[in-house]
């Protein structure tokens, strides 16, 4: 009985552990955003890794969303004559769900697991014991501008993901399937709030601190060479997707 105790428990402490050493982690990196140095050049080089570099993959995967979601939404409403409001889905779902949710997991796996193995080899090889002796903090020099740029970018991508994903779907729509072009610009005007790209938006900033934050925490608690660095980054990549998906839920009931 105690082993079956011990083998069922051990996972939900290392749980509660970890997730404790986040929040931690959470807290040391907001204290250093208002103190200097500030690192400004550190900061706009992360945003430029986390936003402009991901740009050919939020606009691929976007679009292709959009015109798949048109294609779908199109022949679901055609059994009872409800194609005017394919463009009205497609805006709502972009805008709501699938362009937070498509570009965080996308940024995921491009930027979060290059935070987890850049941060976890400069641990391995011992380059974060030197910034200690250099009198450098690491969290302030290592993980705060990437989690700014995670909260600062994600939110710009979604709205290049939420527009490219629209036109896709207007492109499938009016230009495949003759739907016509006023009626599926009025729909989208009709029924789209700013309310609802607003709380986007705000999912998308959350993604990004979650995406971020894990990356780093992975890497900056690396061990066991360069296998422990693989195991890092494929760790971060498994729990910041799954964070993502399962705050998407929780934000989702909230917001809407």
């Amino acid at each position: 009985m105690v082993r079956f105790l011990e083998f069922t428990g051990k996972p939900f402490v290392m749980m509660i552990e970890a997730f404790g050493k986040v929040s931690l982690l959470l807290f040391s990196t907001l204290a250093w955003m208002v103190r200097p140095p500030y690192r400004i050049h550190e900061i706009f080089k992360q945003m430029e890794f986390v936003g402009v570099n991901s740009l050919p993959v939020v606009l691929i995967t976007g679009a292709f969303t959009g015109m798949v979601l048109a294609i779908q939404t199109y022949y679901g409403f055609r059994m009872f004559g409800g194609e005017s409001l394919v463009g009205a889905t497609v805006a709502l779902s972009m805008a709501r769900e699938l362009g937070p949710a498509i570009t965080a997991l996308m940024v995921t796996g491009r930027a979060g697991s290059a935070m987890a193995a850049e941060i976890g080899t400069m641990r391995v090889t011992e380059q974060i014991d030197a910034l200690y002796t250099m009198s450098v903090n690491p969290v302030q020099y290592l993980i705060m501008p990437r989690v700014i740029a995670g909260i600062v970018m994600l939110p710009m991508l979604t709205i290049v993901s939420d527009f490219i994903g629209i036109v896709g779907g207007y492109f499938v729509g009016v230009g495949l399937l003759n739907i016509n072009s006023g009626i599926f610009i009025a729909r989208i005007v009709e029924f789209v709030d700013l309310s609802d790209i607003i709380n986007g938006l705000i999912k998308a900033s959350v993604f990004g601190l979650i995406l971020s934050l894990v990356g780093c925490y992975k890497g900056f608690n690396t061990s066991g060479g360069a296998a422990g660095v693989g195991r890092a980054t494929t760790q971060a990549v498994v729990v910041s997707s799954v964070s993502i998906l399962i705050s998407d839920y929780f934000l989702t009931a909230v917001m809407f």
